[in-house]
């Protein structure tokens, strides 16, 4: 019952607070006392539901005689919840299943006549006809994404690459971790892992990488606490070797850094030398840079409070490299943020505006010669192509730089790559790399 009930707290909470089901996952498991069992099923449950609720609400509305978006939002969540049991998972009986979500219809929806006894019945029918309900076609059903995402997404991805998309959004991402370098090796920390009973095999294409599964607690894994690894997608990480950092003395800036993980891999690539700006806009995500960057002993990195988007005299021209890893719609996380699919694609529209206005005040940073590297974690044009050509139009002292990618990549010659979901088992992202004339 408590991973179930957690479970259901989270989802409510999303609801009523619009908050993210990551952050308010982790704060539920922290308070709620669950053992490891319990947890990882709490957070099976949480995730399933968010990220397959129009596949849910399509087999519910087969299971129902009224409509299914005008069942009270309790009732509502709980249903998912025996749905997602009993219809998308296979190891749990369904008997606990409909047991489980009765009691919980009794406790959350007291003041809703006849809710336990709705639940009891729809998810009991769904046992009886769970081989026999009609399977979903369209994209929106089928992958629970809204149709103006999924025609924003096929605009930009196209027509092949967007069902793998889909599904990839839908799947738990691997747990990449990159090595401190200046700590440890590969192999060393891959033993450790492995003697501690978490499974670690190398990263198939991004060396220094370890992708991890069986983990628990990523904080309780040997080498946490001594700073041998910090976590962070490929993508990410492929951005800032991108930049080609150079190693001897350099001065960069990462202006939108929180938490961290971009500086910290500026600062392996820079092999602990130099000097490294790691900027944010709120104080206490600047201290979760600087409480990160002292746990892996990069003392090259200095955290400060600094919004992008205002100008700093003190750094016009002084920057041998910049990165801007601006805010954007998201679109590209929505394996680890499974909320952001349900965005109003409207609100996004102002982005682009912010995007350029702060890539234009970073830009005055570079000094001649140096590297701006733009990069969102987002698949739109407006944010990504769109931000570069209205910046390269503006700034003609800049100019598009060929990438340096891994041999598992078609060589690059436009300076620009987009990643998509599905394709190379990474984040969608978007890397830019720009030099100073």
């Amino acid at each position: 019952m408590a991973a179930r009930e957690t479970a259901l707290h989270v989802l409510i909470a999303c609801r009523k607070e619009e908050g993210w089901s990551n952050s308010l996952l982790k704060q539920h498991l922290a308070s709620g006392g669950l053992d490891r069992r319990d947890a990882a099923l709490a957070t099976r449950l949480c995730y399933g539901v968010v990220q397959n609720r129009g596949l849910l609400d399509f087999y519910l509305q087969q299971l129902l005689t009224g409509s299914a978006r005008k069942l009270h939002p309790a009732v509502r969540d709980i249903l998912h919840l025996g749905l997602y049991q009993i219809l998308l998972m296979d190891k749990i009986p369904m008997s606990a299943a409909v047991n489980e979500s009765v009691t919980l219809a009794k406790k959350y929806c007291k003041k809703q006549a006849g809710a336990s006894a709705l639940v009891n019945a729809v998810l009991r029918r769904a046992c009886q006809e769970k081989g026999a309900l009609q399977s979903p076609k369209s994209y929106v059903d089928k992958y629970s994404h809204p149709q103006a995402l999924v025609d924003k997404l096929k605009s930009y991805v196209g027509s092949k690459a967007l069902e793998a998309m889909l599904i990839a959004n839908n799947q738990a991402p691997d747990t990449v971790v990159q090595v401190n370098t200046q700590k440890t090796t590969l192999q060393a920390l891959q033993k450790a892992l492995e003697e501690a009973g978490a499974a670690a095999k190398p990263h198939s294409w991004l060396a220094g990488c370890l992708v991890l599964s069986g983990t628990g607690s990523i904080e309780n894994l040997p080498g946490f606490r001594e700073g041998h690894f910090y976590v962070q997608d490929a993508a990410a990480r492929l951005s800032v070797l991108c930049a080609g950092l150079p190693k001897e003395g350099a001065k960069v800036l990462d202006c939108c850094a929180a938490p961290g993980g971009k500086s910290f891999a500026a600062a392996m690539a820079m092999e602990g030398r130099g000097e490294i700006i790691a900027c944010d806009i709120h104080p206490h995500r600047v201290e979760l840079i600087a409480k990160g960057a002292q746990r892996l002993g990069f003392d090259n990195i200095r955290a400060q409070v600094w919004d992008a988007s205002a100008q700093n005299p003190a750094w016009v021209g002084q920057m041998d490299a910049v990165i801007a890893d601006v805010p954007c719609s998201g679109f590209g996380i929505i394996r680890k943020k499974p909320d952001i699919r349900y965005k109003d694609i409207k609100t996004v529209q102002q982005l682009p505006g912010l995007q350029l206005a702060i890539l234009n005040n970073q830009a005055s940073y570079v000094r001649p010669g140096g590297v701006l590297l733009y990069s969102t974690c987002t698949l739109t044009q407006e944010e990504n192509e769109g931000v570069v050509e209205a910046f390269l139009a503006q700034n003609q002292d800049f100019a598009l730089e060929k990438l340096p990618l891994p041999e598992i990549f078609p060589q690059n010659e436009t300076g620009m790559l987009a990643l998509i979901p599905g394709q190379y088992d990474t984040d969608g992202f978007f890397i830019c790399r720009m030099r100073r004339k």
